[in-house]
């Protein structure tokens, strides 16, 4: 699977999970206000990310042509776990152009 953006992903070290993650996990993620959407998650060089830490990495999401021109480099989306936040992503690049939001393309 080809990854649709790359962000700095932080994860929440209390109120949210209560164990770590690993690279293949599949959350929620906010990608507009009235969309939820599940996202695989690929950390660079770590297996295992621990609550409070932040990590760079690229979510593929599923089907994202049913939300189109939703994001831009620097918008801040939640992840989650049903209603529960467990963490955000600030988006660093946004691969997928169908994601790209319009008048941020050049």
């Amino acid at each position: 699977m080809i990854a649709d953006v790359e962000a700095m992903i932080t994860f929440l070290k209390t109120g949210g999970r209560t164990r770590s993650v690993f690279n293949g996990y599949r959350p929620a993620h906010l990608v507009r206000d009235d969309y939820l959407t599940t996202g695989i998650h690929h950390y660079y060089d770590k297996q295992e990310v621990v609550l409070g830490e932040s990590v760079r990495g690229t979510i593929t999401f599923i089907s994202p042509e049913e939300y189109p021109h939703c994001l831009w480099i620097g918008k801040i989306i939640n992840i989650q776990e049903a209603s529960k936040i467990v963490g955000y992503a600030e988006i660093t690049n946004v691969f997928n152009k169908i994601l790209l939001k319009e008048d941020t393309i050049n």
